[in-house]
């Protein structure tokens, strides 16, 4: 009766965990979820799957009192030794729809609309600078 009983209790054990695993696969928090109201207008990422992988972004944002700009940029795609930058800006306003690789990753003319960037470097540091363009 003793080993029926522990046979029991082992898989309501096993139904459980698989529930909780399952539970919190479907239940991730995402993009849609995050406070601002974000929409990708542009990206770029270089060909080189040998070397350091440059991922860009340029990214409109509805509501900029609350956004969640790191929290943003943290959940972007990132490769060990690779850069990832981001590049906010208000929607509405100019936003480039091509990226280039590079120190100036899109045209001059939208520097202005830009108000924030999150880089996240090679070592996997990142931070979030508020009027990075001249």
């Amino acid at each position: 009766m003793r080993n029926k009983a522990t046979k029991i209790i082992f898989a309501l054990l096993i139904i459980a965990l698989v529930g909780w695993i399952l539970k919190d696969t479907f239940t991730q928090s995402g993009i849609e979820d995050l406070k601002g109201g974000f929409t990708q207008k542009a990206t770029y990422r270089n060909d080189n799957n040998t070397g350091p992988i440059q991922r860009i972004y340029a990214v409109a944002v509805k509501d900029t009192t609350g956004a969640e700009l790191i929290k943003y940029g943290n959940l972007m795609p990132h490769s060990k030794y690779g850069n990832t930058k981001v590049y906010f800006f208000l929607e509405g306003s100019q936003i480039p729809a091509k990226l280039f690789p590079g120190t100036e990753n899109f045209d001059k003319q939208y520097n202005s609309s830009c108000f924030a960037l999150y880089e996240k470097g090679a070592m996997g540091n990142f931070g979030l600078t508020r009027n990075p363009l001249p």
